[in-house]
């Protein structure tokens, strides 16, 4: 099975853009279906947050204040991803985040990411919705620890995952799942993906699985 690192992201707003930074990341290595390593950091941002922010995290300006700033925290969470595809949930918004902070230090992401909320939507389609909590209460995945804080987040993210691999496993035959296929199913229009699953679950069982996609 192929490996790769779940991650989260904790923040001072919503765009980067408006100058919105990171304060905590967390993040799972997920290694022949097991959660074998973690990584959790709070980040500096260099500015008090919100009360809002503090209570939506339970991440206080006094733990932060304590924390090192993304120039330190950065490099550290790149070398525990290595070259491991990346894995968020609305990946959409952490990579935002994370690539306008490597930018800041002159760097950019090279670990292609896939989203786990897209591919919920695909893969659980009768879930009564995609938030991660909801989904952890639908799939019945473990929790634990605090929601919305980084490692926690990452680690029930780290279990829907697995739980949908299984599911492709299950309902369609794979021997097993490579992080390409699960990319591109948060690609497709949601009424293409049974009938592709089950072509390429075919291709594989016939030794002819050779998917490669631009993730």
């Amino acid at each position: 099975m192929p490996a790769l690192v779940v991650f989260d992201l904790e923040t001072t707003g919503l765009k980067p853009a408006l100058g919105e930074r990171i304060i905590e990341i967390g993040a799972v290595l997920v290694k022949s279906g097991n959660i074998c390593a973690s990584f959790q950091r709070l980040v500096n941002p260099g500015f008090r947050v919100s009360p809002f922010i503090s209570r939506f995290t339970g991440i206080s300006n006094a733990m932060l204040s304590r924390a090192e700033d993304s120039t330190k925290v950065l490099p550290e969470f790149l070398a525990f991803c290595g070259n491991y595809p990346l894995v968020a949930h609305n990946a959409r918004f952490d990579c935002a985040f994370l690539d306008a902070e490597l930018a800041l230090l002159g760097q950019q992401r090279i670990n292609p990411c896939a989203c786990s909320l897209l591919a919920a939507r695909r893969i659980v389609p009768e879930a009564p919705g995609y938030r991660l909590a909801v989904l952890a209460k639908h799939c019945a995945l473990p929790v634990r620890g605090s929601w919305h804080r980084a490692l926690a987040d990452a680690r029930v993210t780290a279990q829907l995952w697995l739980f949908m691999e299984q599911r492709l496993r299950e309902r369609y035959g794979f021997r097993h799942i490579p992080f390409t296929l699960m990319a591109q199913i948060t690609r497709l229009q949601r009424q293409r993906v049974p009938a592709w699953l089950s072509s390429q679950a075919a291709r594989q069982q016939a030794g002819l699985f050779d998917l490669e996609v631009d993730v």
